[in-house]
């Protein structure tokens, strides 16, 4: 593989950006988890501000379906290297995989800490098994596609990107996380009693979004690993980023997720169904006007011009600003299903009221940092930049 004086820099030695972050982003994550721990053992679940008659699920609930389905995407873009043969986007298939694999493991932890006992989870699930549940099946892909994740890492790692083995780890990998991708949709599609919720296009909208997602963060960390600049890039990785197929990937999945989401919004106003109309509140909330103007289209405009779309700073921002819109996005679609009062809809005047508690946002920034720490300790200690022998 061709070096250039810039590669070197970054091949050799303690790789020094990682390890700023990894020592930052460790830092706040041992600070966020002391604090949070010691509320949760002496409130329990009484320290957030939901409840079973009202928003069950609050702001953990969010962060997990953000980051697992951050992780999903991710899958998809390095399996357009590893699976579909795009050679192009070898340059960030390992640091993708590495990626999937800490945005994951920062989802389940955010879901553990808001079930409060998951270790329950060892005996109930063999006792009490539920499988007709989606939840259930959605828990059991997720688990074997981290597996196949994680073998199709030590692959790579290994430097064997194209055996037998490594390609059918990286087709496994794909599949299940498909899978597992479409039984988190159900967990929410088939909902009937939540109308906002209910309907069998949200697997596909988790599928698009998740792609989206995915595609910002591989752009964001590429970035990071850096400083930030093309010019210290390996060569065919500044090739990618410098190039419009990268960006063109992204204006894509920006312009069918607004395509989605203004779908359902315009359904939502439309529909007289009792349920749907949280949807008139929503398109009131200046968030969501963030969401779709500043966090969708203006960096779909951004990647769909010529000039602008190779230049870093517009493909940062964009990042950053797509992130922030994915997950308000989230926010929103979590949070406004549960504001009609269950059973009640229009007989009761209003939406239910919710405002995250300290412990959730707490809980959100330990997701957050395990993200930045797994990956930085991969960067670190993996060569994530790395390519298959040619």
């Amino acid at each position: 593989m061709m070096k250039t004086a810039h590669t070197e820099f970054y091949d050799q030695g303690d790789r020094p950006i990682a390890g700023r972050v990894m020592v930052v982003s460790a830092g706040v994550l041992l600070l966020l988890l002391g604090v949070t721990f010691y509320i949760l053992y002496s409130q329990g679940h009484a320290a957030f501000n939901t409840s079973s008659s009202g928003v069950a699920w609050g702001l953990p609930i969010i962060t997990y379906v953000f980051l697992v389905l951050t992780s999903t995407g991710l899958t998809f873009l390095a399996s357009l290297a590893t699976v579909f043969g795009v050679e192009a986007f070898y340059p960030v298939a390992k640091r993708c995989v590495w990626l999937a694999i800490a945005t994951l493991i920062a989802g389940f932890t955010a879901l553990a800490m808001e079930l409060g006992h998951p270790f329950r989870m060892l005996w109930t699930i063999p006792t009490g098994l539920q499988f007709r549940s989606p939840m259930f099946w959605m828990g059991v892909f997720y688990s074997i596609y981290l597996i196949f994740l994680l073998a199709k890492f030590w692959c790579i790692n290994k430097g064997d990107w194209s055996s037998a083995l490594s390609r059918t780890l990286g087709i496994a990998s794909f599949v299940s996380v498909v899978i597992a991708h479409s039984t988190l949709g159900l967990v929410f599609g088939m909902m009937a009693m939540r109308p906002m919720w209910y309907g069998s296009i949200m697997p596909i909208y988790f599928l698009v979004s998740a792609a989206l997602s995915g595609v910002a963060f591989a752009v964001f960390f590429t970035y990071l690993a850096y400083g930030f600049r093309q010019d210290t890039m390996p060569d065919r990785a500044r090739a990618l980023t410098s190039s419009s197929t990268l960006p063109k990937v992204f204006a894509a999945t920006i312009g069918i997720t607004i395509l989605i989401l203004v779908s359902r919004v315009i359904t939502g106003l439309w529909t007289n169904l009792d349920g749907m109309q949280v949807y008139q509140e929503l398109v009131r909330s200046p968030w969501f006007h963030f969401e779709l103007w500043v966090g969708l289209v203006l960096p779909f405009v951004l990647m769909i011009s010529p000039a602008l779309r190779i230049q870093a700073k517009w493909q940062i921002v964009s990042a950053v600003l797509v992130i922030l819109a994915l997950f308000i996005g989230r926010y929103e679609y979590v949070i406004s299903g549960q504001l009609v009062p269950l059973f009640k809809g229009s007989w009761i005047s209003g939406l239910i009221n919710y405002v995250p508690s300290v412990t959730e946002w707490l809980i959100t920034g330990v997701g957050f940092a395990l993200v930045f720490a797994i990956y930085s300790l991969g960067d670190k200690l993996f060569r994530l930049d790395d390519l298959p022998n040619r």
